[in-house]
């Protein structure tokens, strides 16, 4: 390992970039297809559950909202359980959960059925697999962090161009009773990503500091109140980005829950409305590598390029149920490739500024507690999307509702401090008795803070 000359500045965040760190990437290719990419997909389910359970479209956007909003409300669960115990244990265990929501889910006689169990427990193990995942990834890189970030994310566009058709094979084949217990099955595989985390032995500290800290109870809630970096929601910058997330997740989610419906209520064959979804997949997967590779390239700052792709995102929505009208397939799919572009630019920009705003080492909990507060929106943004169709009889509303979300989202990003700069301002660091980082080497979450010898 060469030493850095006398005086030479240190980079930021040493960190491997590479080694290991690449098979996590790969992990979370397979984890985040299992995770996102099913969720995506969930759409095809939605009509066969309308014919079944003959309810409106706003009591079956539950389920999908149930699933989203658990999944996003229990990673604060999953940062602090990987910050006291490790990733490995967590992710395995959500694989588990996310499995055996679907396979029970099979057997659902009534939606409430289904929302217990396609939402809540495959919720609790999607919260329990994706934040671990990504947090673990994002801290055995520095400088390719957002490339590694675009190639792990990859993956849900590939799964959408996959799963939609063959979710559509799967129910004709086997009913959709079925096709749930296939897909709780392929869901089981995610057990084997998080086997490959590497755990980090924990350096032995003396026995009397251990007891103290046991049963000392102001010890106890602070050490909660580290793991959950509660401090947080007393930084304006952070307040202020949860809040624009929290305004782009009330619309980014609609087109997956209701595009597919949408195109079958304009006449569009169960096929071609399932391609449709397939299509934006294939820019999907261009969308994500091409924005991480240009991102790391440092020509411009991660928080306006979140922006300019956030709102490009929300006119390609509102523009999704006007090509539809004109009856012209082909407007419909090129619109569905321009926002499947769009929308996969963004999702990895949007966890690579958290870093720029809380420090590396505040990342995990961070996380964590964002998609607990956007776990509301995530929950909302489905039901309100299905009660517009239901109000108005189609989904052009809904559509457009959407993609006002998105440009106020980037609106609210414009308020965040030095916005207007062209350098990113310097993170700010806790102020706390306990010592973050070297607190976090110990619990042994996140590798990358130390250099893998490996």
């Amino acid at each position: 390992m060469t030493k850095p000359k006398p005086g030479s500045r240190v980079p930021e965040a040493e960190g491997p970039d590479g080694g290991w760190g690449w098979v996590l990437v790969i992990a979370m290719f397979v984890s985040t297809s299992l995770v996102f990419g099913l969720m995506r997909s969930l759409g095809i389910f939605f009509v066969e559950f309308v014919q079944y359970f003959e309810e409106s479209a706003q009591a079956i956007s539950w389920i999908s909202s149930t699933g989203l909003a658990a999944q996003q409300f229990f990673s604060p669960l999953a940062a602090a359980l990987c910050n006291a115990y490790n990733a490995r244990v967590v992710v395995m265990m959500g694989g588990c959960l996310s499995g055996l929501g679907l396979i029970l889910a099979s057997q659902a006689s009534c939606l409430v059925h289904l929302y217990l169990t396609m939402g809540v427990i495959s919720g609790l193990g999607w919260g329990f697999v994706f934040t671990p995942m990504l947090a673990t990834v994002m801290a055995s890189f520095t400088r390719r962090r957002t490339l590694a970030l675009g190639v792990g994310f990859s993956s849900i566009g590939l799964s959408s161009f996959a799963f939609n058709p063959l979710f559509q094979f799967l129910i004709e084949m086997y009913t959709w009773r079925g096709a749930l217990l296939i897909l709780g099955g392929l869901s089981l595989n995610i057990v084997a990503c998080g086997a490959l985390i590497r755990p980090k032995r924990r350096p032995k500290s003396p026995e009397k500091v251990e007891t103290d800290s046991r049963f000392s109870c102001s010890a106890t809630l602070s050490r909660v109140y580290s793991y959950l970096e509660l401090s947080l929601l007393f930084e304006r910058p952070y307040v202020t980005y949860t809040v624009a997330i929290n305004l782009l997740n009330l619309g980014y989610f609609v087109p997956y829950f209701h595009l597919v419906a949408h195109s079958r209520q304009v006449g569009f064959s169960e096929y071609e409305a399932a391609f449709i979804m397939s299509a934006a997949g294939t820019t999907d997967i261009l969308g994500r590598v091409a924005s991480g590779w240009f991102s790391d390239l440092r020509y411009f700052r991660l928080i306006h390029l979140l922006s300019f792709w956030t709102i490009l995102a929300g006119i390609f929505i509102m523009l999704l149920p006007v090509s539809s009208l004109s009856g012209s397939y082909l407007a419909l799919v090129v619109i569905s490739l321009l926002y499947g572009f769009s929308c996969a630019a963004l999702s990895s920009l949007v966890f690579a500024v958290v870093p720029q705003i809380v420090g590396v080492e505040r990342v995990m909990g961070a996380l964590g507690l964002l998609q607990l507060i956007e776990s509301c929106a995530g929950l909302l943004g489905g039901p309100l999307s299905g009660f517009l169709k239901d109000a108005t009889g189609s989904y052009i509303a809904s559509f457009v509702v959407a993609g006002c979300f998105l440009v106020l989202s980037t609106l609210t990003m414009a308020t965040l401090p030095s916005y207007f700069t062209c350098t990113d301002p310097p993170p700010p660091r806790r102020h706390s008795q306990y010592d973050t980082s070297k607190e976090l080497q110990q619990l042994h979450h996140l590798p990358a803070f130390e250099v893998n010898p490996d």
